[in-house]
């Protein structure tokens, strides 16, 4: 008999706000350290808390378009817990009354098809500060910039069973909350950040195992092998009769391993209670209502409109809606007058490639466009027009017509020049030809291939074939 993994996560998302959740210092990224405080997130004698508006909105958007329910009235409460890094000796969170409840994320897991995963809650919370342990040599030092920022903590159900689950679960998170606006949620700056719990049971079992955590993964790649390695740690203990202990653990990115950390606290621990300086957040039904209507298209219903307002198949959808910034290039192209699939052809490929590589598009739409009506005017070979577009880069200000006459790749259609280059393709394979008389048609790609090559991509492939025809007889 097997086991069945089970597993939950909680995502802490920095919302995209310029000041913190408490007070009116910067959440800029990369400040030098210690910087951004003020007697508020350090917690000095006298100093009031007031929430900010706008990550109170952020963290209302982000529940709304993970399809929870915000409700009217939640509490703030004070989580204690000593660490040198939070510098009141407790985090203002919520913990019996949440901002919202009751949420859903529907993904496409490898393997196991269309799931979708519960959101037990998603509340507000300021975000501790940071140590430092390779910045003064045998000691640890403490950056508060982070302390009091915003975050939204969305901690779901345990409806995940293997670690490809959880990994696709939180790449569709991500895409939802991106395309919300809610944060830009980048893992190499901090704002966004996964805990995982895991246990094991055998199938059919009622109950839940012994849950152990694994924080602060900084790739959903290294969640997945987190979550592969611990599992096989938790299989080993049960079959050697061994107990798995609630502990919390660090994953090892170089090693693979999980080590333990300290012992798991239960949340009764922390002695939560409400914030005193705090009264109770009050939302209005008719501002959540106003919020609901407010939110963008999603990545679901975008998806859905590309397929059905395009003719795009089910995965050129899905690509070209995994980034926001890729779904409005392509659409900006379609605007400009790109067929639909030669559109997405051309994002998939050569836009994607550039765009990973620089994280911006270094050929504006419009520029694009051009060049591909160039292909299909026949004035330039989709092969030659991949050495445009790499030109183009280069030169923002000149037009793909410019470029492809600079490098000597405006196609070339005479059937002088043409019958030029096939005389000498067929004189230089000799063995091909008598092959292609005696009957092995194929050979024909070949040739063409051959004619593209010693023409340097300039002759039109669509003469090409009437000649080598005419002369292959």
């Amino acid at each position: 008999m097997g086991w069945e993994t089970v597993i939950g996560l909680e995502v802490h998302v920095q919302l995209a706000t310029r000041t913190k959740m408490f007070c009116a210092c910067r959440t800029t990224f990369g400040d030098p350290p210690n910087t951004n405080v003020c007697p508020t997130c350090l917690g000095l004698p006298g100093a009031l808390p007031v929430p900010n508006a706008e990550a109170v909105r952020l963290g209302t958007r982000a529940a709304l378009a993970l399809g929870c329910t915000v409700h009217p009235v939640s509490v703030f409460a004070r989580k204690n817990y000593f660490y040198p890094d939070l510098p009141k000796g407790y985090q203002i969170s919520q913990f019996d009354r949440p901002l919202a409840t009751g949420g859903r994320v529907a993904f496409e897991s490898p393997g196991r098809g269309r799931l979708e995963v519960g959101v037990t809650r998603l509340h507000l919370e300021e975000d501790a500060g940071k140590l430092i342990h390779d910045r003064v040599p045998g000691k640890t030092a403490v950056d508060l910039n982070r302390a009091g920022t915003p975050l939204a903590e969305i901690v779901s159900e345990p409806d995940m069973r293997t670690p490809a689950d959880a990994r696709a679960y939180l790449v569709t998170l991500r895409q939802i909350l991106v395309y919300a606006g809610v944060s830009d949620c980048s893992m190499e700056q901090g704002s966004l950040r996964v805990d995982a719990n895991i246990s094991i049971r055998r199938p059919g079992a009622p109950g839940l195992g012994t849950k152990a955590e694994v924080k602060n993964l900084n790739s959903f790649a290294n969640v997945e092998r987190a979550l592969e390695a611990e599992r096989e740690r938790q299989i080993g203990l049960v079959e050697r009769g061994e107990r798995v202990a609630q502990v919390t653990l660090l994953f090892n990115a170089g090693s693979g391993e999980v080590r333990p950390l300290r012992s798991k606290e239960e949340s009764h621990d922390y002695r939560y209670f409400p914030d005193p300086d705090l009264p109770p957040l009050v939302l209005a039904p008719e501002w959540i209502a106003d919020e609901r209507l407010a939110l963008p298209e999603l990545p679901d219903a975008r998806r859905a409109r590309f397929e059905l307002a395009f003719g795009l198949p089910a995965y050129d959808a899905r690509v070209l809606t995994s980034e926001v910034a890729l779904a409005e290039y392509y659409e900006s192209l379609v605007t400009a007058g790109v067929e639909p699939k030669t559109a997405a052809n051309w994002v998939m490929g050569d836009v994607m490639t550039s765009y990973n590589e620089t994280g911006a598009f270094p050929v504006e739409a419009s520029r694009l466009a051009a060049l591909v009506t160039l292909v299909r005017d026949g004035m330039v070979s989709r092969q030659a027009a991949k050495r445009v577009y790499a030109e183009l880069a280069r030169s923002p200000h000149e037009p793909p017509r410019d470029v492809a006459e600079r490098l000597g790749l405006i196609q070339v259609s005479d059937q002088e020049a043409l019958a030029g280059w096939v005389d000498e393709v067929l004189a230089a394979h000799p063995a091909e030809v008598a092959r292609y008389r005696g009957g092995e048609l194929k050979l024909m790609g070949f040739f063409v291939g051959q004619v593209m090559k010693r023409s340097k991509g300039k002759a039109d492939p669509k003469g090409v074939q009437p000649v080598l025809q005419g002369k292959l007889g």
